[in-house]
C-alpha cells in the first residue's frame, strides 16, 4: 500500500521493486534500483524517509521517525529482515543485521556492520569499517575482506532478486 499523509506521497523511482502487502505512508523518497520486502512498514507522517539508490529493506521492517528527525539511508544499505530503524543515518554500503534495532540520532559509518540482534542506541555513532554487535552494539573489530564480499554479495543478489520480482 503507498498513502498519502497530510499532502506528502511517497516518491518511488520506477524501477524500485515494493511489494505489495509492503506500507509506505507520506514523506518517503526512494532511488533507483532499492526494494521494500514483504510486510515491511515505512512511515514518513513524522519526518521524511530519504531511502538512496541500490537499497534493500528485507521482509518485516518497521522505517519511523521522530520529529524534525529524518531517517536516512544513503547508497547500497542492506537492513536484514525484522530491522527497526528510527531517525537515524546509515551511511553507504552498511549492513544492519536481522533483528536489529538503531535509534534516534545514531550513526552507522559507512561499510559498517551491525551484527543481528543488536541494538544501536540514541546517538551511538559507529564507525566506518567496522563490525558491532550486541545490546547494546559494541565494535568488536574492523572488517575484513571477506566481509566486504559479502556485503556485497548480500547487496547485490537483492538487487538483481527485485529486478526478478519486478519483471513477473
Amino acid at each position: 500500500m503507498i498513502k498519502s499523509f497530510n499532502s506528502k506521497t511517497p516518491i518511488i523511482d520506477p524501477s524500485c521493486y515494493i511489494a505489495e502487502n509492503a506500507t509506505l505512508i507520506g514523506d518517503i523518497k526512494i532511488g533507483e534500483n532499492s526494494s521494500v520486502w514483504f510486510n515491511s512498514v515505512i512511515r514518513g507522517d513524522v519526518a521524511p524517509t530519504i531511502i538512496g539508490k541500490g537499497v534493500n529493506i528485507q521482509d518485516l521492517c518497521c522505517l519511523h521517525q521522530s520529529p524534525d528527525q529524518p531517517l536516512i539511508l544513503e547508497d547500497n544499505v542492506t537492513v536484514g529482515h525484522k530491522v527497526t530503524l528510527h531517525s537515524s543515518i546509515i551511511r553507504k554500503n552498511a549492513l544492519i543485521g536481522m533483528d536489529s534495532t538503531i535509534l534516534d540520532g545514531a550513526e552507522i559509518g559507512e561499510y559498517a556492520f551491525i551484527g543481528a540482534g543488536s541494538l544501536v542506541q540514541p546517538g551511538k555513532k559507529i564507525p566506518p569499517h567496522t563490525l558491532a554487535f550486541g545490546r547494546p552494539a559494541k565494535v568488536v573489530r574492523e572488517l575484513t575482506e571477506e566481509d566486504y564480499n559479502e556485503l556485497k554479495r548480500i547487496n547485490e543478489s537483492y538487487i538483481n532478486k527485485a529486478k526478478l520480482y519486478k519483471e513477473e
